[in-house]
């Protein structure tokens, strides 16, 4: 294996919750791409216009949001996490089940809102609970988390497409114009910004006919295995009620000499006790009580804001420029084909993923800060030679495709930074799981309304300076890491080691 005995032993004893949190993130993943290939022919089942249903993505996206925020609530013990990613699933899948009966707009914004408050839960509690069992180690395991968020991301629109209406699904006298660019508007809409759209005349009321129902329900069942793993793993931690009466059984001798033997690259033991720092990750609120600023530098909370915004910043590019390149290469002056252009979404995320897959094994041998600072300067490079060929439909696709790749590893390697600076004491998971959800609801919305304004070529700028702008802040983020007060390992490291088994900690 590519990695040492040491990280393959602590995965070998740990294998059941990381898969199970994998399994969750892929879940997560199904939900979040899904909305937008069906958003079409969720108009016609609610029989709502353009601008009614987009608003169906803004429920669903700032709920997203407040659940990542509330999601440090339920991990102040490993039972709390572990219900909660059990009910986050559960109620994924049963939003899947229930879209096909929601016939009321409003109806399907509040169950779309149910599933947002669920993706956030599994978003924070997913990360949080990785870090807490890998700690130094963990960048190679999140990695993987967020590879499988993009899979399911992938998988879910291909699931969707046999079922979605060529033609428009609201049959009346006025269809035509409308079911000849129903491509073109489907590929078009983005979060709470129908753009251009609004001329398209789509019909809201007469006989529909859609089949986008069964894509919903062979989801629903592709996700039902989530929760299943999930109740699992609480019956194997004894937690489900009448089952909780057996220990956890102990490391071996061989296995407990191979997990805590330290590394060259830890400045701390890699055995650091896990208990000793489960109080410093909390909620968003939790995180801002008084409490928990007594004696604490300004560096750390430098830290905690310049890393938000440098996720603010990238997740925001991902979410602005998935939701517009569509609408940019139709536009002059590239003019792209319709059909041709509808790969460029498509491409995008797939090099995302590719991105996540090849960082999983480049995460061990290479340190989160250096990959997080080819990142940010692989986004600006991107940036800058789109602006220069900016009549280049080549390299619009080149670019495209290298923008996926070098925003792919950009958000687990931030994580496992951030965590690594603060000793896994502060509140980074959710800070920048937050920030990550703000910039990619914000950023869309802004991005969107300076495109209105402006033109087209003015989504090009926004990209390069959101680039600049992660760049400076991670630069920021360099030097309040040298800042930033080291504990003196002297005094503690014998007892870490001691307390420490490497196993799944409750």
């Amino acid at each position: 294996m590519w990695w040492d005995e040491r990280v393959s032993a602590r995965f070998r004893r740990n294998l059941q919750p990381t898969l199970t949190y994998w399994s969750v993130f892929f879940s997560f993943g199904l939900c979040i791409a899904f909305l937008g290939p069906t958003l079409l022919d969720l108009r016609c089942q609610t029989q709502s216009s353009l601008s009614q249903i987009t608003w169906v993505f803004f429920s669903q996206q700032f709920c997203l949001l407040l659940g990542s925020c509330l999601g440090g609530v339920f991990k102040r013990t490993l039972a709390q996490s572990l219900f909660a990613l059990f009910a986050s699933s559960l109620a994924i899948s049963l939003v899947f089940a229930i879209i096909p009966l929601c016939h009321n707009v409003v109806v399907l914004a509040v169950v779309m809102a149910v599933a947002g408050l669920a993706m956030g839960c599994i978003d924070t509690i997913s990360n949080m609970q990785l870090v807490k069992i890998y700690q130094k180690d963990s960048a190679i395991f999140l990695q993987a988390l967020h590879f499988f968020v993009g899979f399911g991301a992938l998988l879910s629109p291909l699931i969707a497409d046999p079922f979605l209406s060529d033609t428009n699904c609201i049959l009346s006298n006025s269809t035509a114009n409308a079911s000849s660019n129903l491509p073109h508007i489907r590929k078009s809409l983005v979060p709470h910004h129908p753009g251009n759209l609004s001329h398209y005349d789509l019909p809201m009321k007469g006989m529909v006919v859609t089949r986008v129902s069964y894509a919903f329900w062979i989801m629903a069942l592709i996700n039902l295995p989530v929760p299943i793993a999930v109740f699992f793993l609480l019956y194997k931690e004894r937690m489900v009620p009448c089952f909780n009466s057996s220990s956890h059984p102990l490391l071996s001798a061989d296995e407990l000499a191979m997990e805590t033997q330290p590394t060259e690259k830890d400045d701390l033991p890699t055995a650091f006790a896990l208990h000793c720092f489960l109080p410093g990750h909390d909620d968003l609120f939790s995180c801002c009580q008084s409490k928990n600023f007594r004696g604490a530098s300004y560096t750390y909370f430098a830290v905690h804001i310049t890393g938000a915004l440098v996720l603010f910043m990238t997740d925001g590019i991902v979410g602005e420029y998935s939701g517009f390149i569509y609408s940019y290469a139709v536009e002059e002056p590239l003019s792209v084909v319709h059909k041709v252009a509808g790969y460029l979404p498509s491409l995008f995320w797939g090099f995302i993923t590719l991105g996540r897959l090849i960082s999983i094994p480049v995460s061990y041998r290479m340190k989160p800060a250096t990959m997080v600072f080819i990142n940010v300067v692989g986004v600006l490079i991107t940036f800058l030679l789109l602006l220069i060929f900016s009549y280049s439909v080549v390299f619009l696709f080149v670019g495209t495709a290298s923008l996926g790749l070098f925003l792919s590893s950009t958000f687990p390697s931030m994580l496992a930074y951030t965590e690594d600076i603060l000793q896994y004491k502060g509140c980074a998971t959710t800070v920048l799981v937050t920030g990550a959800g703000i910039g990619e609801m914000v950023l869309q919305l802004l991005v969107g309304s300076i495109i209105h304004d402006q033109g087209s070529y003015s989504f090009l700028v926004c990209g390069m300076i959101f680039g600049g702008l992660a760049f400076t802040f991670y630069a920021f983020l360099l030097f309040f890491h040298r800042m930033y007060p080291r504990p003196s390992s002297g005094k503690t490291a014998p007892a870490l080691i001691m307390d420490d088994t490497g196993q799944y900690q409750r």
